[in-house]
């Protein structure tokens, strides 16, 4: 038997309160990457500023990183750290930030190192030479804070790009659920969606193992139990860290057993018509979950956690989810036009081939297959082949 590898974090903390964790860094100089103004308007960017303080840390920071985060915005914050020199990078807020900071370590790191080097997965020359990355996530979907990716957007193209390389993976995590208070709901439902993608993924894929299997089934039961909760009641510390901890368990899972289709075509349904990733990720994964049934039978596993029997049934519990949360059935259902949708689906077809999430999906698909699911998600169609 091959020797498989088992990536994770030197550390992760995890429960409410543990932000604090922050006062045991050593270092002398922190660039902090956030996003809009949640952590600024929260409070949490002073507090973290205030415990780095407190350890000897000075500490700047590069804010606006927006959804999505652009290659634009991560060589403006390359740059910063260029010029401020840090030895700790420390992401702090949702998904789209600590993706943003991780490229920007790259670039720090490998200042001659273009984006078009860096998009074939596990081409990231080795990092830490000039710092170390700590994650702080404010959103419970991604698990980016235990990954091996970044993903980063060509606007030019409208392409996202998952980067994957184990050097993205950060030397420490915290996981605080307190930080998810000030998610709204939407926010909320997609970033929980978006780990039930993780988890499923990981689970069907061709890299599982015995390690990542019960990572997956765990986070999987906890966010059918837990998301409905948060989504309703936002300031149920209870139900924030569950869901916290269920990202983190996804994010172990699929950055060791990597992903499949459902976020090859998603990051198409993304790049091109900017929808929200969980949002494309709830979309699509049912229909893929009953394409990828005749390769395995690990989706009746799944439904047997949930008191169910079947691939189909598994389906059916995803879809009653996605409702239960109020996020949108269908590409149409989105708001995307019937014109719009004929005109890019040959492109996005083509570049969900060609995205590096494809070769651990359990079926191996062919293009007609992928724009069968395509049109079939658009309108709302079962697929049935």
């Amino acid at each position: 038997m091959a020797a498989i590898g088992f990536v994770l974090p030197r550390i992760t903390y995890h429960g409410i309160g543990t932000l604090e964790k922050l006062k045991e860094l050593s270092g002398n100089k922190a660039v902090i990457v956030t996003g809009g103004s949640s952590m600024k308007k929260s409070g949490v960017l002073q507090k973290a500023q205030d415990f780095l303080k407190e350890s000897g840390i000075a500490s700047s920071v590069f804010d606006g990183v927006e959804p999505d985060p652009s290659i634009e915005t991560v060589k403006k914050g390359a740059a910063l750290m260029n010029k401020e020199e840090p030895d700790l990078i420390i992401g702090i807020g949702g998904c789209s930030a600590i993706d943003a900071a991780k490229a920007m370590w790259v670039f720090y790191e490998h200042p001659e190192t273009t984006l078009e080097e860096i998009i074939p997965p596990f081409t990231i020359k080795a990092l830490r030479k000039k710092a170390s990355f700590v994650a702080v996530p404010s959103t419970s979907g991604t698990g980016t804070e235990v990954t091996c990716v970044s993903v980063i957007t060509d606007r030019k193209k409208g392409v996202k790009y998952p980067l994957v390389s184990y050097e993205l993976t950060p030397d420490i995590a915290i996981v605080d659920g307190e930080l998810c208070v000030s998610m709204p709901p939407s926010v909320t439902a997609n970033t929980g969606l978006d780990a039930l993608a993780h988890n499923t993924e990981a689970y069907v894929s061709t890299l599982s193992d015995p390690y990542t299997d019960p990572l997956a089934r765990q986070s999987v039961n906890m966010i059918f139990k837990s998301l409905p909760i948060a989504y309703k009641e936002p300031e149920n510390l209870d139900a924030r860290q569950a869901m916290h901890d269920a990202s983190c368990l996804a994010g172990i899972a699929f950055t060791n057993a990597l992903l499949g289709i459902v976020h090859a075509m998603a990051h198409q349904l993304g790049g091109m018509f900017g929808i929200p990733h969980g949002c494309a990720n709830a979309i699509l994964m049912p229909n893929v979950v009953r394409y990828n049934s005749s390769a395995t039978k690990k989706y009746e596993d799944l439904a047997k956690a949930l008191g169910k029997k079947s691939a189909e049934d598994y389906a059916s519990e995803i879809e009653k989810l996605r409702a239960s949360v109020n996020v949108p059935a269908t590409v149409q259902e989105y708001g995307i036009s019937q014109s719009d949708w004929d005109a890019k689906l040959d492109e996005i077809t083509t570049n969900a081939m060609a995205d590096a999430c494809v070769g651990a999906n359990p079926r191996t698909p062919t293009e007609a297959d992928i724009r069968k699911i395509f049109e079939c998600c658009y309108s709302g169609k079962k697929v049935d082949f």
